[in-house]
């Protein structure tokens, strides 16, 4: 009888606890950040004109607890941006991860805006498959012309509190031409 009742309440405690969190997230500490809109994007770039930026790009730190308090713990130092890529084509290379170094404060509940952030530097355009396409004309990979990537940027920070913070990935698609 005692043991049901010991673990009767262990089940009490930990549906309490877990039940505590209103949100699906589950990242490190009691913000999120958010890329909320991106403006001059290209479409298509051809890799004989490049690197290429995107024009601007709005990120916002939401509090985690709408209804609560918010204090200036919660603000995210932006430290750094990724920018992987996926091809959508039928080829399998991908262009090499851009990473770089990007500063900003962003308040609990407030929102930045970099501008001009590089998203394909020469790393990228001198590395197959793009080198290729400057090189011959073409991805000897796939024999196209055409390069489709998906292009999935995060950005990383840090709360003044100390907790480590990063986006959800946001994507957007170019066409890679010669």
């Amino acid at each position: 009888m005692r043991s049901k009742l010991i673990l009767l309440l262990v089940v009490v405690l930990v549906g309490s606890v877990t039940g505590c969190r209103e949100r699906t997230d589950r990242s490190e500490g009691n913000v999120i950040l958010s890329i909320t809109d991106f403006d001059g994007l290209p479409v298509s770039v051809s890799v004989s004109q490049g690197p290429f930026s995107i024009l601007t790009i709005e990120v916002r730190n939401i509090p985690k607890d709408p209804t609560g308090t918010v204090s200036d713990l919660q603000s995210v130092e932006v430290r750094s941006y990724e920018v992987t890529f996926v091809r959508r084509d039928t080829g399998r290379r991908v262009p090499p991860t851009v990473a770089q170094s990007i500063f900003g404060l962003i308040p609990a509940g407030d929102t930045t805006i970099f501008e001009n952030l590089p998203f394909l530097l020469s790393d990228q355009l001198l590395n197959p498959p793009l080198s290729d396409l400057a090189r011959t004309g073409t991805d000897s990979e796939t024999g196209s012309s055409v390069i489709v990537l998906d292009a999935r940027i995060r950005f990383f920070g840090r709360t003044l509190s100390g907790d480590n913070i990063a986006s959800a990935p946001a994507a957007f698609t170019i066409e890679v031409v010669p």
